[in-house]
Order: C-alpha cells, then sequence, then structure tokens
C-alpha cells in the first residue's frame, strides 16, 4: 500500500499562563491508503489536538505533515484544494457541528454545490439521497426536511458522516466519532464506518479514549497509544492486544471489562504507582510516565526521555523495553 499521510516529528505549543505547553511532542507516525489506525489515550494527552494538525484546523508548532508526500504547510492554489477536500474530519459533538437552522437537506447539499460536485439541483437532490442512503439513513425522504434537533444522536452522527463523504475524501479523521451516542447505536456507527472504507478505499485515523472500542474497530488495523502529548507506543492492533508492551498500554487494557463478568472478575488488574495524571504545565521530567508507572526502575526513567524504538515488531519509547530488545 502507498503511503497517504505522514507526521514526521510534528510539535504543537501553546501559551498559558505565560508558559509554553506541549500539547503534542515530537510524534511521528505514518498512514497508509486504505488503513485505519486508532490513537487512544486518556483525556488531555494530544491525540484530538494531532487530529486538528492532519486537518489544517490548527497549524504545527515545528515538524512537518505530509500528505500523499507534500508538505501541507507548502501547498497552495489547486495542491492545496485537493488536500482541503481530500482529508475531512468528523467531529465529536454532534449538537455543535451541525446548524441548527439549516435543514439536513441544506446541509449535505452546500458543499455539493460549493464546491462543483453537482451541476443542477436535480443532480444535488438525487446525490444528497444518495448519501443519506450510504449511511444508512433510508428512506432518505424522511430525513430531508428534518432539522438537526428532530434527530437522535446516532441519526445526526451519521449526518455528519455524510457531509464528510460529499466532497470525496481519501482520508478521514474521526475525533470521538462515537463518544455522545449510545451505546448500543456506537457498533451499528462503527460497522457503517467499516463499511465506507472498505467501499471507498478510504484511510481513517480514529480518534478514542476507549480501548475497548479501537480494539473492535481497528483490528485490522494499527493502534497508537499516547500519553501526555507522545506516542508511547504503535502496533498492530492483534499484536497490542495480545502482547502490550509498554507499561501505560497495559494498565490500559487490564482496565478493559470483559464479556463475561465471571473473567472481569479474576481479571488481574494493573496497579498504578499514583493516580495523579501530571499537569501539562509541570511535566514529570525524564519518562512523562515515571511517576505512575508500575514498572518504574529507576533513575533512567526520571531523567531520560526514552525514544520509539523497534521491539518484537511494534514501536515502543520505554527504558524497560528497550534494555530487553
Amino acid at each position: 500500500m502507498a503511503e497517504i499521510l505522514r507526521l514526521d516529528h510534528i510539535t504543537r505549543t501553546f501559551q498559558v499562563k505565560r508558559q509554553t505547553i506541549k500539547a503534542v511532542d515530537d510524534v511521528s507516525l505514518s498512514i497508509q491508503e486504505g488503513e485505519i489506525l486508532c490513537l487512544v489515550g486518556e483525556s488531555g494527552c494530544g491525540k484530538t489536538t494531532t487530529g486538528k494538525m492532519i486537518t489544517g484546523v490548527l497549524p504545527v508548532s515545528s515538524g512537518r505533515i505530509l500528505y500523499q508526500g507534500q508538505d501541507i504547510s507548502t501547498l497552495r492554489g489547486n495542491d492545496h484544494k485537493k488536500y482541503r477536500l481530500g482529508v475531512q474530519m468528523i467531529h465529536q459533538d454532534v449538537y455543535a457541528s451541525l446548524n441548527p437552522t439549516h435543514t439536513i437537506y441544506q446541509i449535505i447539499a452546500a458543499p455539493l454545490r460549493h464546491h462543483g460536485f453537482t451541476q443542477s439541483e436535480a443532480q444535488t437532490h438525487k446525490r444528497v439521497r444518495e448519501l443519506l442512503e450510504t449511511v444508512d439513513l433510508t428512506p432518505p425522504d424522511d430525513f430531508l426536511d428534518k432539522y438537526p434537533h428532530q434527530l437522535s444522536g446516532g441519526q445526526r452522527q451519521r449526518i455528519s458522516i455524510a457531509r464528510a463523504l460529499t466532497v470525496v475524501p481519501s482520508f478521514i479523521v474521526a475525533d470521538e466519532a462515537v463518544s455522545m451516542v449510545d451505546v448500543s447505536i456506537r457498533i451499528s456507527l462503527l460497522k457503517t464506518m467499516s463499511k465506507l472504507k472498505d467501499a471507498m478505499g478510504l484511510s481513517v485515523l480514529f480518534i478514542t479514549h476507549d480501548l475497548a472500542l479501537a480494539k473492535y474497530f481497528a483490528w485490522e488495523g494499527r493502534i497508537g497509544v499516547m500519553y501526555l502529548g507522545r506516542l508511547v507506543e504503535l502496533a498492530p492492533a492483534r499484536q497490542l492486544v495480545e502482547n502490550p508492551q509498554h507499561p501505560y498500554t497495559q494498565v490500559l487494557l487490564s482496565a478493559i471489562p470483559e464479556a463475561d463478568p465471571e473473567v472481569t472478575r479474576r481479571k488481574h488488574h494493573i496497579q498504578l504507582r499514583s493516580m495523579d495524571i501530571p499537569s501539562l504545565l509541570w511535566l514529570p521530567t525524564g519518562c512523562a510516565f515515571h511517576p505512575r508507572c508500575p514498572a518504574f526502575i529507576g533513575e533512567i526513567c526520571e531523567k531520560v526521555t526514552p525514544e520509539l524504538q523497534i521491539s518484537d515488531g511494534a514501536m515502543v519509547a520505554c527504558h524497560l523495553v528497550n534494555r530487553k530488545s
């Protein structure tokens, strides 16, 4: 598969109380055409900021983002338009991301007209109906004249997906795309997104705090684990779930409940050294996870920041793992 997107040592800083904080710190990874990559981690780890930089909502402070081999910060004219259409975002908050004064037809028709994907009202109407059917909102005529407040959370999220598909993208950033809908609806939405990925050859960056959800959606793809702005482990999903190497990944997996309550009760839950998450304003020296790490090995963890290195087919940033490899 060809590479569609590459993050090359990207960093994003913000000024807070006259201090500079790194929301994303030196993250590098690549995503292939047709691939699913899930970014997981606790709130504040930088995964959403990473997604916003990929879509151009936020500029990078340092480093480069390459889309189809081109640095997005240097794109102009048609090349920039191709990137802006090719990379689309599905937002977390379906209540804020849809204009409440527009009907569903107006919401989906606007980008079709603006970017010239349809040339007449008849074509626009036909394409809007096709997109609604694509995201399993059937019959489409039941939704065209409704407003967002008349739909359920799951239906609104399907509208957001349909709107993202209007410009025929090649890359989708789904930021907590199912977190605001009922659990019973999440699997249905993920199945719809998986079906669209296969049918359209989409690459998907799926951002979530729920490792169980990432495990389900990216089983044939990869999972990247972030902690306080840094990527600490990146591996094929099956490998990461069956053989997690970074202590933080091990902790996250140990906290996932199993379908069988008996199995959950017998499951070994790894205890952290501390339950407190460090502030980005006062990050620990060395490995940022060391104050909480159950596998803490001493001075090297406190003073030296571990770099991502290959270990058993995964990329891991941990002194303990790197010593073994």
